[in-house]
Formats: C-alpha cells, structure tokens, sequence
C-alpha cells in the first residue's frame, strides 16, 4: 500500500511517545513563533524561515474530542540545533505559528511497515 505524507500510519499514537521519540533522536530543543521568526524557548535565539527546516511532522486528534488536535513539528536549524514546535490544529491553530511555516521547507519521512530496513521515505510536501 502506498503512503502519503498525511496519512495517519505513522507508527506514533500519542505526542508523549513521539516527543521521547524526537528526544532520544536529538530534537531537544523547543521552539515557539514569535514576531514572525522561530525562538528558541532557553536561550530566545531568533530564526527566520530559511533559516530552518521542519525534517518531519505528526498530527494528533484527542480520543474524545476530535476538535482536540495538534501537530508536532521536528525542526533542524541551520547552525545544526534539533527540537520541536507544537501547535494546535484546526480551529484552534495559532495563526503566527500557521503564517511562518508556511515559509519553512517542510519534509515527511514516512516509515514503510514493509520494509524489512525499516528505513524511512522521505517525501517533500
């Protein structure tokens, strides 16, 4: 079976996994949006959106309410940090943080459940 970069077979079910996931993979930063660029929430440097890119992304919906969702980001910047912004999807969606990834180049690496490897896909969107 094929796989696009949004559907939901991302082998990750809920953001606690998936953010220990990112952890131990090395995005342990956090970012939040803030007047038009990406900030680092310890150290507040600042990033425009060439400056980084977003290596790959996850959506989740709340068991019991499906206006419940959000979507992960794993970000690498160009002076080589790793971490992750969160933001709510949907309604709810934070429009900063929509606005400037919207200028982030954006990738999704889909694992292929039939590839013995287990390597990932990379897949632009």
């Amino acid at each position: 079976m094929e796989q696009k970069a949004n559907d939901r077979l991302t082998n990750m079910t809920d953001m606690v996994s998936v953010m220990n996931k990112l952890t131990i993979e090395g995005f342990s930063e956090q970012f939040k949006v803030v007047k038009g660029k990406m900030q680092g929430m310890d150290d507040k440097k600042s990033y425009k959106p060439g400056d980084l890119r977003s290596v790959n992304f996850y959506r989740f919906e709340g068991p019991s309410n499906p206006d419940d969702m959000s979507i992960l980001y794993a970000i690498e910047t160009a002076d080589g940090r790793k971490g992750t912004l969160v933001d709510a999807y949907g309604r709810y969606a934070d429009e900063e943080i929509g606005k400037f990834m919207k200028q982030v180049e954006i990738e999704k690496k889909v694992v292929n459940p039939n590839d013995a490897t287990g390597q990932a896909e990379s897949q632009d969107t």
